[in-house]
């Protein structure tokens, strides 16, 4: 790890790709859930680039049973 990067279970917004290894949820499957859910405040939008809010979406994924 290099010095001035930050671990993924550290940071506080997520990639697309960085969320699928994080939390075995494939790519495809969490834009559509960005699409789904949108209104709920678990994503930030950066132009086209989405980021996934780490901590709301662990939480949101502990009151759901079915994705």
């Amino acid at each position: 790890m290099k010095m001035n990067e930050v671990r993924i279970c550290e940071k506080y917004a997520l990639t697309v790709g960085e969320a699928a290894a994080y939390f075995g949820i494939g790519e495809k499957k969490l834009r559509s859930m960005i699409e789904e859910y949108s209104h709920r405040g678990l994503f930030i939008q950066n132009g086209v680039k989405y980021m996934i809010k780490r901590k709301k979406f662990e939480d949101f994924l502990n009151e759901v049973d079915v994705i």
